[in-house]
């Protein structure tokens, strides 16, 4: 089972955008799809109730519950799991880190997201520095330029890697949750669904690199410990 976590010091970041647009698109590639829903505003949780299609599946949790959700889900058979926390609250972004194979970290390009970072880097550090990436979100469609640009300055000044692929500002990101859809579900061929595939494309290679690099150096303790 895959595991993704979405964490934030900010409201208003785009993390639950993130999550349902990024669950719908697992959806879509035949993966049987789950998200626990930590946050108190249960906004994902809300967004299923007006959603007529089975998956993906949404459980709203408190995060002491959140290692038996995980287990019942995989039991269940869920194979690819995001966990949306809320906007600021530190012990739930550490304890979804940990569970996680991976981090997102949507972000803004505003300086009052950026100067978050630090912060989230220091709860990455308690959670024991899990793999963790910015998602950079809310680019003006016409700013290619100025998304490189940020991307850039994540990575030099704040030390994150940054996902290849950003989200822009579209209205369907918006609209599409008012029904419990995703904006891919309302424009299957439109620039949303381009960019959500392009992050869910990164997040299974990137989640499967490293699941590759954790199998070599187990088998490297192991021909070590024989020898």
């Amino acid at each position: 089972m895959l595991k993704i976590a979405i964490i934030g010091q900010k409201g208003g970041t785009g993390k639950t955008t993130l999550t349902l647009g990024l669950a719908v698109t697992a959806a879509n590639n035949k993966h049987a799809v789950g998200i626990i829903d930590l946050d108190p505003q249960a906004n994902a949780a809300n967004w299923k109730d007006r959603r007529e299609a089975d998956n993906p599946v949404v459980i709203s949790a408190q995060v002491s519950r959140l290692k038996p959700t995980l287990e019942a889900m995989e039991a269940g058979g869920v194979d690819f799991v995001i966990i949306d926390t809320p906007g600021r609250s530190d012990s739930v972004a550490i304890e979804a880190a940990r569970a996680a194979d991976l981090v997102l970290i949507p972000t803004h390009t505003q300086i009052f997201d950026l100067e978050t970072l630090p912060g989230v880097r220091d709860l990455l550090r308690v959670a024991g520095d899990p793999p963790a990436y910015i998602v950079i979100n809310g680019v003006h469609p016409q700013a290619t330029k100025g998304a490189i640009e940020a991307k850039e300055l994540v990575e030099s000044m704040f030390g994150f890697p940054v996902c290849p692929a950003h989200l822009c500002h579209r209205s369907g990101y918006a609209e599409a949750p008012t029904t419990g859809k995703a904006p891919q579900e309302l424009e299957p061929d439109g620039k949303a669904a381009a960019e959500l595939e392009q992050v869910y494309k990164f997040t299974c290679e990137t989640i499967n690199m490293l699941r590759g690099e954790e199998h070599g150096q187990s088998k490297s303790r192991k021909t070590t410990r024989s020898a």
